[in-house]
C-alpha cells in the first residue's frame, strides 16, 4: 500500500493556484465583453480608397459606436417605449455596462420598471437590432422633463390685449346698458320700523329665561350611586369640612 504525500506549505499553494487558473479557463463569463479592436488595412497614404473603408478606418480610430446607440436609446425613447413616454424618463445611459437608468413619475411606474425591466430591455433591444441595454436601474420618484413642456416654457409669451367695458363687443355693451336699465331702485327703510326692531330686541333679551331650562333631554343622567360610594363621599365631605374649620370634630365616646 502506498502512501499519499501530504502537500503542505508552498507546495499546497502552487496547486490552488493552478487550480484557480484552470477554473477560470473553464467557467464561463457573464459580465461585458471587452470591444473587440478592428484591423484596418491601411495603405501609403497615397492609394485611393472607398468611402466605406474611410467610415471604418474612422470607426477604428474613434469608437463612437457605443456612444450612438447610447444616444438612439435616449434620444428615441418615445419610439422604442410608447407606453412610458411622458411617465418613464431616461436620465443616462453606460456603454460600457449597458445600464439604463430610468426616473419614475410615480411610486406606481417605479414597482412596475423593477418587475418589468427585463421585458423593457428586451423590447428596446429587438427595436434596435443589437443587446443595447442589458441591464435597468429604477431611479428614486421625481419630477419629469417632458420635451413638450419644455418647448413651451421656452416660447415667448404673446401680449395679448386686454379686453375692457369700452373695448367689448357691441352685444356685450347692449346687454350690459339694458340690465343698468331695469336694474330695480332698493327701497327705502322707514326709520320708525328700525326703531321699533330695536326695542323689541332688547325687551326680548331682557326677559330671556336662563339657559338651564332649555338643556338638552338627551344628555345623560348623573349615574345612581350605590350605598357605599355615598357613605365613602360623605366622609370625604365631612373631612373636609372638619379640616376647614366649618364644623366640629365629631367624637366616638364623650369623656366626662
Amino acid at each position: 500500500m502506498t502512501d499519499t504525500p501530504q502537500l503542505a506549505g508552498a507546495d499546497l499553494a502552487r496547486l490552488a493556484l493552478a487550480n484557480a487558473r484552470t477554473a477560470a479557463r473553464t467557467a464561463p463569463t457573464n459580465g461585458p465583453t471587452r470591444p473587440k479592436k478592428r484591423t484596418v488595412r491601411r495603405g501609403t497614404g497615397r492609394d485611393p480608397i472607398s468611402l466605406a473603408d474611410a467610415i471604418s478606418s474612422l470607426g477604428a480610430d474613434l469608437p463612437i459606436e457605443n456612444g450612438v446607440a447610447g444616444g438612439n436609446v435616449i434620444d428615441q425613447w418615445p419610439t422604442l417605449c410608447p407606453q412610458y413616454d411622458g411617465l418613464v424618463q431616461p436620465v443616462s445611459y453606460d456603454e460600457h455596462t449597458g445600464r439604463l437608468d430610468l426616473r419614475p413619475s410615480t411610486h406606481a411606474y417605479a414597482a412596475q420598471l423593477r418587475l418589468l425591466g427585463g421585458q423593457l430591455a428586451r423590447q428596446i433591444n429587438d427595436k434596435t437590432g443589437r443587446a443595447t441595454v442589458r441591464t435597468i436601474r429604477v431611479l428614486p420618484v421625481g419630477r419629469i422633463d417632458t420635451p413638450t413642456a419644455a418647448a413651451t416654457d421656452t416660447q415667448p409669451v404673446q401680449d395679448t390685449p386686454v379686453k375692457t367695458r369700452e373695448t367689448a363687443s357691441p352685444g356685450y355693451r347692449a346687454t350690459l346698458e339694458t340690465a343698468l336699465a331695469h336694474k330695480p331702485t332698493p327701497r327705502a327703510v322707514d326709520p320708525n320700523a328700525l326703531e321699533a326692531i330695536g326695542r323689541q330686541e332688547t325687551a326680548l333679551r331682557a326677559h330671556r329665561e336662563p339657559v338651564r331650562l332649555f338643556t338638552d333631554g338627551s344628555a345623560e343622567a348623573e349615574p345612581v350611586l350605590d350605598r357605599s360610594e355615598q357613605v365613602r363621599r360623605a366622609a370625604l365631605a365631612r373631612k373636609r369640612a372638619e379640616a376647614a374649620g366649618t364644623v366640629a370634630p365629631r367624637r366616638v365616646f364623650d369623656v366626662a
